[in-house]
């Protein structure tokens, strides 16, 4: 086992910095506190608006201490099968990613986890189900960020923390049985946390980012691109295309060093309709034609020609958990009817509806989430039933 990494600075030097940046002062010039450029023999020109850097355990060593269970391991591994198949055409089950649009209570989230356990031994021969369990947030501008950037959500920003807690989350998940899914954010966190994920998502924001496509290709589970936030169906098209080839690029390894990345390319990429500024794109019209764009432009054998997820949050219903639902059920009646093209669904939904301010734990209402709004657990219970009847009589 590798020694726990240490911060450079004690927790007086980091305050002393920050006094001297609140007074207007130069951290870099006008304090005595060893920054590693003395270490090293560099000029202090660089960084020159960087308060710390605290060294984290790397990927390695955390993944030996908090290790997936051989059950855990059957579970992301059957799993992954499992979405690959329905995502292909080859399972005519409806595949279904369903709770919190952020973790942001750890009691919580299991909580729900076994809830939905209980259910998918109902459902589990029409809906292939996977719980929800992000992380990280972008942002618009600035505001929560995730459990992992800010677990005690105050602003401290204890990411050591919320990397560790975010990983036992995951772990609790699959211990319940239920495969988990998220989205990747930041592209060094999933070195930590991704062998415990069976489905992953680019968000809107990043669909057209390289980084991201190239991460996307070295992933070991399927992808599903967002549209862009303008609505754009063809950025996602292109991020599937662009993940399903080889790529060389910079990341860090096991051990937390920087090295050069070579991918083989991910064939298991898809496009998920999440509306945009300008209103919804679910409707039977819109999910034909992204249909057909994909199949245009993406070769046979990629997942992206055999179907889409649709998102019923976000642009879909204008983030109101109440036109969500409306979503759900016209979504599962057109699924009854035989419509092609829609694989998967996805929900934002949680113990309890709506959503309420960001806030420390202990001031917060239990299942209630801190981001966007989300169905309540007993609507939640109904709609999965009404998508489950949905795909018996597509069946039929």
């Amino acid at each position: 086992m590798q020694p726990e990494p240490q911060p450079l600075n004690s927790p007086e030097d980091v305050e002393a910095i920050r006094k001297v940046i609140r007074q207007g002062g130069n951290p870099l010039v006008d304090t005595d506190v060893p920054r590693w450029e003395d270490q090293v023999g560099v000029s202090r020109i660089v960084n020159r608006r960087v308060v710390e850097i605290e060294p984290l355990p790397t990927p390695a060593q955390v993944l030996a201490d908090m290790p997936l269970s051989e059950t855990a391991q059957r579970v992301v591994v059957e799993s992954r099968d499992a979405i690959r198949n329905v995502l292909h055409g080859r399972d005519d089950r409806l595949l279904v990613i369903v709770g919190p649009c952020s973790v942001h209570d750890p009691r919580a989230a299991l909580d729900y986890a076994r809830r939905l356990s209980a259910l998918n031994g109902e459902l589990k021969d029409e809906l292939l189900i996977v719980m929800r369990v992000y992380f990280e947030k972008p942002r618009t501008t600035v505001g929560w960020k995730g459990l992992i950037n800010d677990p005690d959500i105050d602003g401290s920003h204890n990411i050591r923390k919320g990397l560790l807690l975010a990983r036992r989350v995951l772990l609790g998940v699959l211990d319940e049985g239920v495969p988990a899914a998220t989205e990747f954010l930041e592209p060094t966190s999933p070195q930590y946390i991704a062998d415990a994920v069976s489905w992953g998502a680019i968000g809107a924001r990043n669909t057209e980012s390289q980084i991201h496509r190239q991460l996307a290709s070295g992933l070991s589970m399927p992808i599903g691109f967002k549209n862009a936030t303008d609505g754009s169906v063809k950025a996602a098209i292109n991020g599937c295309y662009a993940a399903a080839q080889q790529h060389g690029f910079f990341g860090v390894d096991h051990l937390g060093r920087a090295c050069v990345v070579e991918t083989l390319g991910n064939p298991d990429c898809h496009v998920v309709l999440r509306g945009s500024s300008h209103g919804p794109n679910y409707d039977a019209g819109s999910i034909a034609a992204a249909m057909a764009e994909a199949r245009a432009e993406m070769p046979e054998g990629s997942a992206a020609v055999c179907g889409l997820v649709v998102d019923c949050s976000h642009g879909n219903s204008g983030k109101d958990e109440v036109r969500q639902t409306e979503v759900v059920r016209e979504l599962a009646a057109r699924i009854a009817a035989g419509e092609p093209g829609i694989a998967g669904l996805m929900m934002e939904s949680f113990i309890e509806g709506g959503n309420q301010p960001a806030g420390p734990l202990d001031t917060l209402v239990y299942g209630r989430s801190i981001t966007d709004r989300c169905i309540s657990w007993p609507d939640t219970e109904a709609l999965l039933r009404d998508l489950a009847r949905a795909v018996a009589a597509r069946r039929s």
